[in-house]
């Protein structure tokens, strides 16, 4: 991308908020995480604090990174290719959102963790896209634990298929699975979900030999009951980074 496009980037996404207002965000979701583990009876350094920063700008996140921050998450691959670049170089970037064929080979280039390997077909090309350019991906497998169509994810039932042809991709290493509930007001409708994604961890550890550990799930307003359920990682982004700006275009 020509350096005139960062140039546009960089003045189009001003911070919304300074280095304070930040920290205090910060202090507040990592206060509830502490607390939620306490309930759980869980270590809180168990739990990774994903701070998902779509549609805000490098600015922002330097907020972020300067109040401590070191694991991001973008949805979008172009969104992505523009925004790491003009970001501090020490960050840790997660995709948490659907990951088209076409973009994989910046897919792998550009992120460390990829939450959102959402098929079969997408496993196969990622991991042929790594061994292309070398590199041992860390995935989640997303299972659609909710049915709904207008979500992406493996069936639960064909989680088995998924995990034997898993056996054969060299370059992908499966840290867990990753769900995304349906979107409900009170955040405790969201724990038969979490508790399902739960479950099947424990039947592909106990039935299936897959020794994975990790459970992808929970958002800004339901990531307490996700961790009370055994969330490893938490995808936060409007508890940090208040409303989502203009898409970058």
């Amino acid at each position: 991308m020509e350096p005139t496009v960062f140039q546009t980037l960089e003045k189009r996404y001003k911070p919304r908020m300074n280095a304070d207002e930040f920290q205090e965000r910060l202090d507040r979701v990592q206060q509830r995480i502490r607390e939620a583990c306490a309930r759980a009876n869980r270590d809180e350094s168990n739990v990774q604090l994903i701070a998902v920063s779509k549609t805000h700008g490098p600015e922002v996140i330097r907020v972020a990174a300067d109040c401590g921050v070191t694991v991001l998450g973008e949805s979008k691959v172009q969104e992505a290719r523009a925004k790491i670049p003009m970001s501090p170089g020490h960050l840790s970037w997660h995709l948490i959102g659907h990951l088209q064929t076409n973009k994989i080979r910046h897919a792998v280039q550009l992120f460390d963790t990829i939450h959102s390997v959402d098929s079969q077909r997408l496993m196969e090309a990622l991991d042929q896209g790594c061994a292309q350019v070398g590199v041992t991906m860390p995935i989640y497998l997303e299972v659609n634990v909710s049915g709904e169509r207008s979500k992406y994810g493996v069936e639960p039932d064909d989680l088995p298929t998924v995990l034997e042809a898993a056996a054969g991709c060299t370059h992908l290493d499966i840290l867990g699975l990753m769900t995304i509930p349906p979107f409900a007001p009170e955040a405790d409708k969201a724990r038969p979900f979490f508790a399902s994604l739960r479950e099947l961890r424990e039947r592909c550890r106990g039935e299936w030999g897959f020794p994975f550990d990790g459970l992808s799930m929970g958002m800004s307003h339901d990531f307490e009951v996700a961790i009370e359920e055994g969330a490893t990682c938490v995808r936060v982004g409007s508890a940090l980074f208040g409303d989502r700006r203009a898409k970058m275009g």
